[in-house]
């Protein structure tokens, strides 16, 4: 009989084990349903986007598609102009058009280069004034740390 008192008194187990089961099942139980909407809303993204993105993107790239085809039917004219134009012995209208070509190039390449230092001259200028903030902030800290000594 104090074996039974006991095990009712002090012995919490069995009331624990039920407790635990109880959570673990509405855990899994919300945990579920949780899964499942993200999956239902996975399933109307993906469903949305099928019938609507996916049409869009295609129009779109058939249209893309179309124009970069007409460039590209220009481009091979000009290249078969150029041809005839060498075969007439009208080459030299041309090669005035390839010179210019060249010569907007080499414009092209000494922009780029006093972009360049341009850009060191800022860079330089920016490294002199983060020095000078750097040794002002320093006189600043030595001039209060003799106003704290009071």
């Amino acid at each position: 009989e104090a074996g039974e008192i006991h095990s009712r008194l002090l012995d919490h187990r069995p009331v624990i084990q039920g407790e635990i089961r109880y959570f673990i099942k509405e855990f899994e139980e919300k945990r579920g349903l949780r899964e499942l909407r993200v999956l239902e809303n996975l399933k109307h993204t993906m469903s949305e986007t099928k019938e609507h993105s996916l049409p869009k993107c295609e129009q779109a790239m058939r249209d893309n598609l179309n124009e970069t085809f007409k460039r590209c039917k220009q481009v091979a004219s000009y290249f078969s102009c150029c041809a005839v134009l060498k075969n007439n012995g009208l080459w030299i209208l041309a090669s005035r058009l390839m010179c210019r070509e060249e010569e907007r190039a080499a414009q092209w390449e000494t922009f780029m280069k006093e972009q360049e230092t341009k850009r060191a001259e800022v860079d330089e200028e920016h490294r002199k004034a983060m020095q000078r903030l750097k040794e002002q902030y320093a006189n600043m800290e030595k001039e209060l740390a003799k106003y704290v000594s009071f």
